[in-house]
């Protein structure tokens, strides 16, 4: 009798970036909040998920220093990224040997507030409809285009906010990633890829708080949201 395979779950997290926007010297994702960095605080909100997989931290080739945090993680492996952030996820994938129908959750390494229901939340949602999503957030504000000085008022009911994790098919993944990057189309992250791919992609609703460090300022937000969930303490 042939055993029946049954898909596992791998995480990816793309962390070559420099961070220019962040405005400091060092990559963002080691600016120290409360004793760890903010690649620690990330890392640490995926503790405990029952995922059987590979998980791997894609890093720029010199990093010493994410290598050796790396190191507090027991099974995580590193491998060396790209130039953008569609390079590192597919270094990523192609560093697996894994099926092609095995779930790969991607997630930002500056997203530290992630919460595990929703990580769950969202792996529930593509078990159960059989195709990739990613956590994403309903637009609220009131949402402008400015067309050469011209403002208008933009539609914002079918609007959403892209977060992660993304997850999806290993296999469709790589392809799609693989053949943007070959045609040189812009991938901002790895839903536009399926999307352009005419793949179908879902959207799970995500908490607010699941927001990306991208400026200085970001981190006394990410600090409240932190205290909030009881991961950091309020002493």
């Amino acid at each position: 009798m042939n055993e029946t395979h049954h898909p596992r779950v791998h995480q990816v997290f793309p962390a070559a970036g420099t961070g220019q926007r962040f405005g400091q010297p060092h990559p963002k994702q080691y600016t120290q909040l409360a004793g760890k960095t903010l690649l620690e605080w990330t890392l640490d909100a995926w503790i405990g998920l029952p995922f059987k997989g590979e998980r791997l931290l894609v890093l720029s080739g010199d990093d010493a220093v994410g290598q050796e945090l790396a190191r507090r993680y027991p099974g995580l492996r590193c491998v060396e990224g790209g130039a953008e952030r569609a390079d590192s996820v597919l270094a990523g994938l192609t560093a697996m040997n894994v099926a092609d129908d095995d779930w790969v959750m991607v997630h930002d390494i500056a997203r530290p507030c992630v919460r595990q229901t929703d990580i769950l939340a969202l792996l529930a949602h593509c078990q159960t409809e059989g195709q990739g999503a990613l956590l994403a957030r309903p637009l609220t504000d009131t949402i402008k285009r400015n067309q050469a000085g011209r403002v208008s008022t933009v539609d914002r009911s079918q609007l959403w906010a892209a977060m992660t994790p993304q997850c999806f098919r290993y296999g469709v993944l790589r392809k799609a990633l693989t053949l943007g990057l070959t045609e040189a189309i812009p991938l901002t992250d790895e839903a536009s890829a399926m999307e352009w791919l005419a793949e179908p992609v879902g959207l799970v609703s995500g908490a607010a708080d699941n927001i990306k460090v991208t400026h200085p300022d970001d981190l006394a937000l990410v600090a409240f949201y932190l205290k909030q969930q009881g991961r950091l303490s309020s002493n």
